[in-house]
């Protein structure tokens, strides 16, 4: 199967390694020219356990020039999601399918406006991985990845892209309501991301004073009301989903703590901002959630 992956950071860089050891012909389509050309020069380097291995991969900082593919899978921040679904239809074959594994809500929704529904498979990950620069990352620890088709009426043999992910050492699993799986990621990543990005803390850290545990919770309470109204319930206390969660992951940066060390924009309106917008269309009060969001917002604002 020919992958072509958008967004060649972190996770896309790992799920790309991992696919191309398994002997799966996948090209990196990347705007960071440094990234590319280290990849290009002397393959892409991952670091696990203090060991770095290097897979050949090519890396191209345009889809033009990318061959079709059978399968895209876009791994770009949310708010470049538009963009890499146009880029996503270029560069696929008359059946190809394209995949995200994006963070946020939406971003399935946002493909299929370029891309037709039925082509358009979605899913989350708990895999971890930090860039650690041009040609290099860390591969910061294995996590279930769950994938599934965001229309009834795709024709598209699922099952195939799994086993292929499972052979790859990604462990893969089709769940038939993937909306409620983005939803509990949703719910998780709301509950870490921008406290940690705030406060310049790791995972692990958000457990250390009982306000800041309170404050997390608040915020998790919050997006579990608004998924509620819209739908979803979930039969566990999330609050539990988020301390297992963070503590699993306690050594870690958040993806958007990592944006804001490095200056960069942040996915905080696909996060946070995506609760705020769905409490709007149900007039659910989210203060705690709206604070978030406009704190991330201004930090990123003022960047120095």
């Amino acid at each position: 199967m020919e992958i072509t992956i958008i967004g060649a950071g972190a996770m896309g860089s790992l799920f790309g390694s991992m696919l191309a050891k398994a002997g799966e012909p996948v090209v990196f389509v990347d705007i960071w020219k440094e990234h590319v050309d280290a990849i290009n020069a002397g393959g892409l380097g991952v670091e696990y356990n203090g060991k770095i291995e290097r897979t050949e991969i090519k890396a191209l900082t345009s889809v033009h020039d990318a061959p079709k593919s059978d399968l895209v899978i876009i791994f770009v921040k949310s708010y470049q999601t538009a963009e890499a679904a146009v880029q996503a239809l270029t560069s696929l074959k008359d059946s190809g399918m394209v995949l995200t594994l994006q963070n946020g809500m939406g971003n399935a929704d946002i493909i299929s406006r370029y891309v037709s529904p039925e082509r358009v498979i979605a899913g989350t990950t708990s895999c971890g991985a930090t860039i650690l620069g041009p040609g290099l990352i860390r591969n910061a620890g294995a996590g279930p990845t769950l994938i599934g088709l965001w229309s009834k009426n795709n024709p598209c043999d699922i099952e195939k892209i799994k086993d292929m992910f499972c052979r790859a050492g990604i462990d893969t699993r089709i769940d038939d309501n993937i909306y409620k799986v983005i939803w509990k990621k949703l719910v998780i990543n709301v509950g870490i991301n921008a406290v940690t990005a705030l406060t310049g803390i790791k995972n692990g850290s958000i457990f250390d004073l009982p306000s800041t545990w309170e404050l997390v919770r608040s915020a998790v309470t919050e997006a579990c009301e608004v998924a509620s109204a819209h739908g979803v319930t979930f039969s566990q206390k999330m609050g539990e989903q988020v301390f297992t969660v963070a503590k699993a992951t306690g050594y870690n940066r958040s993806s958007m703590g990592q944006d804001v060390d490095h200056g960069r924009q942040t996915e905080i309106n696909a996060i946070n901002g995506a609760v705020v917008r769905l409490a709007e269309e149900k007039n659910i009060p989210v203060p705690v959630n709206a604070t978030l969001t406009a704190l991330v917002e201004t930090l990123q604002n003022n960047y120095k």
